[in-house]
Parts: structure tokens; C-alpha cells; sequence
């Protein structure tokens, strides 16, 4: 093949999008073409979006002038491989740009997986780096590829929060409110945090329009509407974990807990508040988790053998229950795409759908 084919959105007004088709460079030794098969696309394809010049998502996959390519989580297969080590054939998921292939550089090669070590990338988060050989990925299965593409980088986001807030005895408190309780992340965790036998009261935060939806889940010990936080007791601690990025709702909680506010960690940017409100609000100054960081601190403490397998029993768990929750649909083609794109980005898609897509 001869070109790939990317779906671009406008950096400066994300409503804006095109396809583009750009000739492919001659494949160099050391380097594999993959088919993008499909990916999942949510509202954390949004952060990325939103963040992508504070925390360098748009240099993953470079663009034409002005514009970006959003990475997604999904599954991709080899076409052309002029690596020793990897097979035309070969299934790998990973980190892809929303286009038709990707070209990459596979070093540290093992049998479950390689890093990209393309130019550009190396100065990256190296999390995003790393690609999985899904013959060698213990925790791999084909039927539950859709859910992998969906919720494992969310939860895997959720586990490490689990972990951190755990670590820190939740700061004394024994709430753990949520904003955004719809939201796949928001929802992993509170399963991961039910896991742990009462160590903390859940509580998601949610629009009335997904009440019912979070309700059916389970998996909070309570449900209100953002309108109903005064309900809450607000002389005993909480820690806060803000998955909305609302400057509005944030500080409703900072005030209503003010310093009894124990932690405020801002993880997602669901409702795109890009310059939420820190200086000057009652209780714990907030911060924000950067799963990348956490990961790499983990995987010092404890091993990369340990990590995966902590990790894959939390996933292998969680993802029964996930498939209970979420109707998947697939869509393919230019159109389909930019539809999926624009609804996620206005805040049109249902939290009970997950949507897979294919250009």
C-alpha cells in the first residue's frame, strides 16, 4: 500500500475535522506496518484531545500544521515487517493513531511485547510506548477484545488510583466522592475500592439524565445528583477524585467539605473545564494524577512479573462484570467516525454505550 489514510481534528476548534490521505514512507530496516483493525473511542480520547500540548498527546502521531491526530486503544496486525523479531500476521494492541495503519520500530523485543522506539517518540511517556504481542499477553482472550480496547487503559487508570489511595490509608478519610460517576474510569474504580471489604464509603456524583444508569451499576454505596451534594456530612473527611474537570463542581465540593477536604485528585476532563479553579479553595489544594508516573513507580517497587500479575488478577475479575454493563457497537467508515467523534465530544453518548471503530 502506498498511503494512510488519518482522521484529523482542528487543534484550535476540536468541532472541526477532515480525513486525510498522506503517501507512505519506504519502510526502512528495523521497522513493521500494522493495519489498524479497530479501537475504542470515550470520553478519555477526549482528554487527550483537550490535553494534548500540556501533556504531548498530539506528539505521538504528528499532523499536518494546525491540526492533530488522536491516539485511541485498540487492536492492530502486521502487514509488513522488516523486523527480525516480528511476523507479518502478528496481532498486537496498543496505542494507535485514529488512521488506517501505523508504521512503527519495535526494540526490546520480548515474547509479550516491544516498546516503539520511533524517533519522535522516545521523549514520550514510555507507558504508551509499549505495544502487546497478544500470542504472548497472559491476560489476552479474542472474544473480550472490544472490552480490552474500552476499559483496559481506563482500568488500568482506576487500579492505580485504587492503589495510591490505598497506599495513603485514603488520607484518613472514609468517603471517596466521585464526579463523573458514569464515566468508565469513575465507575472501575468504585468496583476496585468495593473490593476492599468497607475500607471506604463510595459515593458518585452524576447528571440526573445517568442516575439511573450509575444506580444499576452497583457498585457505589451511594448515587446523588451534583444538585444534591449538600446531603453529604460534611464534617467527616472525604477525599475527592474529580473525573469531570468541572470548575463548578470542584469547588462545590472543596466548600462543602472545606477542611475536611482530605485529597483532591483531578484525574479526567469529562466536561472540558480546561482551566479548572485550584488556588484560594477550602481544604486540600488539588492535584492531578498522572497515570503514566504511578505506573513506572509501581513497576520499580514491585517488578514488571509482579505488576502484571497484580494487575491481571483485578482485570480478569472486572471483566465479566464489565461486559454486564456496556452494549458495544462497531462502526466503520470516514463518516461513521466523525459522527462517533462529535457525539463523544458534545456529551451525546450514553454512558451504558462503548463504541468501537474502524477507518
Amino acid at each position: 500500500m502506498s498511503e494512510i489514510a488519518s482522521f484529523l481534528v482542528a487543534r484550535d476548534d476540536l468541532q472541526k475535522t477532515r480525513v486525510a490521505a498522506n503517501p507512505l514512507a519506504e519502510r526502512q530496516a528495523g521497522e513493521v506496518l500494522l493495519k489498524v483493525d479497530r479501537f475504542a473511542f470515550t470520553a478519555n480520547n477526549i482528554t487527550y484531545a483537550e490535553t494534548g500540548v500540556v501533556l504531548k498527546y498530539w506528539e505521538f502521531y504528528p499532523a499536518p500544521t494546525g491540526f492533530g491526530i488522536i491516539p485511541v486503544w485498540g487492536f492492530a496486525d502486521v502487514v509488513e515487517s522488516r523486523h527480525d523479531e516480528i511476523k507479518s500476521g502478528e496481532r498486537i494492541y496498543g496505542y494507535w493513531p485514529m488512521a488506517t495503519h501505523a508504521l512503527l520500530r519495535p526494540e526490546r523485543v520480548s515474547a509479550q511485547s516491544f516498546i516503539d522506539a520511533t524517533a519522535h517518540r522516545r521523549e514520550l511517556p514510555s507507558t504508551y510506548n509499549i505495544y502487546q504481542r497478544t500470542a504472548g499477553d497472559p491476560n489476552y482472550d479474542r472474544d473480550n477484545e472490544d472490552l480490552q480496547s474500552l476499559f483496559a487503559p481506563l482500568f488500568g487508570t482506576s487500579f492505580l488510583i485504587d492503589d495510591f489511595l490505598a497506599e495513603q490509608k485514603f488520607f484518613g478519610a472514609r468517603t471517596v466522592v466521585m464526579s463523573s460517576a458514569s464515566s468508565k474510569t469513575a465507575f472501575s474504580l468504585a468496583y476496585l475500592l468495593r473490593r476492599r471489604a468497607g475500607a471506604v464509603e463510595t459515593v458518585g456524583l452524576t447528571s440526573p439524565g445517568n442516575r439511573a444508569f450509575v444506580t444499576g451499576l452497583g457498585c457505589y454505596d451511594r448515587v446523588l445528583s451534583y444538585d444534591e451534594l449538600a446531603q453529604l456530612p460534611s464534617a467527616q473527611p472525604a477525599v475527592f477524585v474529580d473525573f469531570a474537570g468541572n470548575g463548578k463542581v470542584r469547588t462545590a465540593v472543596h466548600e462543602h467539605f472545606r477542611d475536611n477536604l482530605k485529597q483532591s485528585t483531578a484525574v479526567g476532563m469529562s466536561h472540558r473545564d480546561l482551566h479548572p479553579p485550584g488556588k484560594g479553595l477550602p481544604g486540600a489544594k488539588p492535584v492531578f494524577f498522572f497515570a503514566p508516573e504511578r505506573r513506572r513507580q509501581r513497576l520499580q517497587d514491585w517488578g514488571r512479573e509482579n505488576y502484571v500479575a497484580r494487575y491481571g488478577k483485578e482485570w480478569s475479575a472486572f471483566v465479566p462484570v464489565a461486559g454486564r454493563w456496556l452494549k458495544v457497537k462497531r462502526h466503520s467508515g470516514r463518516d461513521a467516525i466523525e459522527r462517533i467523534y462529535l457525539d463523544t465530544l458534545n456529551g451525546k453518548v450514553t454512558p451504558d454505550c462503548g463504541n468501537i471503530l474502524s477507518l
